[in-house]
């Protein structure tokens, strides 16, 4: 549209795109379209936005420490299960064990941190059992590979 004139009121400039826009049918494919807009009941929130960016880019390492903790030590068994060697595991594990030991030092508030520290040497040993069931099973569900038939077989039955 054309910049505004003077005297002419932006409000009802405003109002005008707006029923224009109504008119040709613009809003008629918006998500919400007949529905209540969620959250509007609830009581003020000054933070709802915030969690509303949270939740729809699914940002995850927000929130306490302890509780951080508490999350990746219930995941921690499959990230190690991820990993091809011992040294990746060893690491791994180390830097949980350093991170919950300067969880435990720091006097910031919040929740107190309850999460064990992880024997290093006792993981890797778990770690090792883990993946020798993995591959068992691997190798038991795997179909028999044919008998490999020499070069000049393969020739002689092809010249028949």
């Amino acid at each position: 549209m054309a910049p505004l004139r003077p005297g002419e009121d932006e409000a009802e400039r405003a109002r005008l795109i707006v029923d224009r826009a109504v008119a040709r049918g613009d809003f008629d494919t918006l998500a919400l379209a007949g529905k209540p807009i969620p959250g509007l009941g609830a009581a003020h929130d000054p933070d709802w936005w915030v969690k509303g960016l949270i939740q729809r880019e699914n940002i995850t390492g927000l929130g306490p420490q302890a509780i951080l903790l508490r999350t990746e030590d219930a995941e921690l068994d499959d990230r190690l299960d991820r990993q091809y060697t011992p040294a990746q595991v060893r690491e791994i594990l180390e830097d949980f064990n350093y991170r919950v030991i300067d969880a435990r030092r720091q006097l910031l508030g919040g929740p107190p941190v309850i999460t064990r520290l992880r024997d290093v040497d006792a993981e890797l040993e778990r770690w090792r059992e883990r993946r020798e069931v993995v591959r068992r099973a691997a190798e038991a569900a795997a179909p028999p590979t044919p008998a490999r038939i020499p070069f000049w077989r393969r020739i002689l039955r092809c010249s028949d």
